[in-house]
């Protein structure tokens, strides 16, 4: 019995933060459901211990719900990484105004970010994300048992991980909106030569009408590579599940 409590407390846990199950548009019953199915087959993977005399229950709980999420917030962080992208692009689009409620996460957020989280979303799940997050909950009793009393962080989430994944949200983001940074850049030259060449020309509004225009068909051109370039991103962490 107490075996699967633990079990189940760390899959709530991960599911807090991890991509796919942190949704607000996944139902709390769905994710008990999958926490429950979870519990009755990895209890009988691991093969539990009894717990050790005199340990705290208590304490046991929390701990094993504080490894879930650490283990939800790192694979989290990496899709993060793409949807700074968008954040990039939808800046140099001149989009900044243009917000959306996410009702994910009930904030404001940019229209070519949460279409960039979504599409890293969809190509997590199409490469084997979802059984890469279910391998490091398994995985994860190895690393902390669950009536441990010291969380393993160095295990998890070391300083070369984070400064790995930190760094990733601005190389990534950088390869992502690359292309549609140096088509508006382009754009932004052209203009400012017809602003000295020709002054009567409104050149503020038209730069309104042609980045959007512009940066929305870079985007379709260049939307296969991208896939591409996500696609090897997150391929290149399935490693460290």
């Amino acid at each position: 019995m107490g075996a699967g409590i633990m079990v189940f407390v760390r899959f709530l846990g991960l599911a807090r933060f991890a991509p796919v199950f942190n949704g607000k548009e996944v139902p709390t019953s769905i994710r008990i459901s999958i926490a429950l199915i979870m519990t009755v087959i990895v209890t009988m993977l691991i093969k539990p211990q009894l717990p050790p005399a005199g340990s705290s229950l208590i304490l046991c709980i929390l701990l094993n719900y504080a490894f879930g999420a650490v283990i939800g917030f790192v694979t989290n962080c990496i899709l993060q990484a793409i949807a700074s992208g968008g954040d990039m692009i939808n800046m140099q689009m001149g989009l900044s105004s243009a917000m959306v409620l996410d009702p994910a996460t009930k904030t404001q957020v940019s229209v070519m970010g949460n279409y960039f989280k979504y599409l890293g979303l969809l190509i997590f799940i199409q490469v084997g994300g979802i059984y890469w997050i279910f391998n490091a909950f398994v995985r994860s009793f190895d690393i902390f048992p669950m009536y441990g009393t010291v969380l393993p962080l160095a295990q998890v989430a070391n300083m070369d991980y984070l400064i790995m994944i930190t760094a990733n949200i601005l190389f990534m983001g950088m390869q992502i909106a690359g292309p549609v940074l140096l088509a508006t850049l382009s754009q932004d030259i052209i203009l400012g030569i017809i602003s000295k060449t020709a002054p009567q020309v409104n050149v503020f509004q038209l730069s309104f009408l042609f980045k959007p225009i512009m940066g929305a068909l870079i985007l379709i051109w260049i939307l296969p590579m991208l896939v591409h370039v996500i696609h090897d991103y997150l391929i290149s962490y399935a490693k460290i599940f």
